[in-house]
């Protein structure tokens, strides 16, 4: 909405505001003085003013229920029963349920007001039933109009989130030397998490098992030295140092050879097959495209200027959006 337009719109409340509290409700100092002019006993002058005011119309219903209770009863305590009767049943029309407080108003008043009531019976309750009937349809209308609205804030919401979104595409690069590393580092760079782990967990299983044949094999060796005989007669003794797996441990060894071999070949051939399948669906760019939405713009005042020429000079005008 333009500052215009609101300047527009509040300018127009204003000059209606008096023109409809008026047609709403009685001057709260005019409703004010009749009351107080019943409480002091001048019951004449309350009738008169009352009617007066219920004559010239433009009235909210509590302000005439209030008029119609103070002339009818002011009316009763001046011994007019046909004027008191008028505006205790129009009172009645108007609120089918009202009562009167016994502690302000006195019992032969009271007694003649339900009199009226039971006399009304059959027109009270045709007005209750229409004034039920005018509430529900009244909620009915309200949570009608609640729907429509939640729905227009809803599509209005919609909207305002459609208009903030955008296509992001994203293009990511990738190295192939990375599909040569063990361990399904290929696998891992092409996103595809579960058959890397497989690679890695199996090939890091070949491998340790490689590693601790290797040094179990190497456990089993002994070291010692052996004496050579003299074959020149120098009657030197000479020891030759000797690194051997003892004869008892053959079974060992060769067992500790086959897992140590085995396990390398393995981890080898698992290596082999991840680099080939690295390769095999090696990209070297992916595009990803996909829908963001951007963040709802922070609350604020935006505006503009603009000149335009006029005869004999320039005009300027000051726009604000909210």
């Amino acid at each position: 909405m333009t500052s215009r337009l609101r300047s527009l719109l509040l300018l127009l409340l204003l000059l209606l505001a008096p023109a409809l509290a008026h047609a709403q409700a009685p001057d709260e100092g005019e409703l004010g003085g009749i009351r107080a002019a019943f409480e002091f006993g001048k019951y004449a002058e309350v009738l008169e003013r009352a009617a007066a005011r219920i004559d010239r119309g433009n009235l909210d219903e509590p302000s005439l229920v209030e008029l119609h209770k103070l002339a009818g009863l002011a009316a009763f305590n001046l011994g007019r029963r046909d004027e008191a009767g008028r505006h205790l049943r129009a009172l009645l029309r108007l609120e089918p349920d009202y009562g009167l407080d016994p502690f302000v108003v006195p019992p032969p008043a009271i007694a003649y007001f339900e009199e009226l009531r039971r006399e009304l019976r059959a027109e009270l309750d045709l007005i209750r039933q229409e004034k039920r009937l005018r509430a529900e349809r009244e909620r009915a209308e309200a949570a009608q109009r609640e729907r429509e609205r939640a729905a227009n804030e809803e599509r209005r919401r919609r909207v305002e989130e459609l208009s903030r979104q955008v296509t992001v595409r994203t293009v990511e690069k990738r190295s192939f030397l990375v599909n040569f590393v063990p361990f399904g580092a290929g696998q891992f760079q092409q996103g595809r998490t579960s058959l890397g782990v497989i690679f890695a967990a199996t090939e890091g299983a070949f491998a340790v098992s490689s590693a601790l044949a290797f040094f179990a094999y190497e456990g089993l060796y002994e070291e010692s030295e052996v004496p050579l005989p003299d074959l020149k007669g120098t009657n030197t003794q000479q020891k030759v140092h000797v690194r051997y797996i003892p004869t008892s441990k053959a079974a060992q060894r060769d067992n500790w050879r086959r897992v140590k071999y085995g396990a390398a070949v393995g981890f080898y051939a698992m290596y082999a097959a991840g680099v080939a399948d690295a390769l095999y669906h090696h990209q070297d760019e992916v595009v990803r495209t996909g829908i963001e939405t951007l963040p709802a713009p922070a609350p604020g005042v935006t505006g503009g200027l603009s000149i335009y020429p006029l005869q004999g000079g320039a005009g300027a005008a000051l726009s604000l959006r909210f």
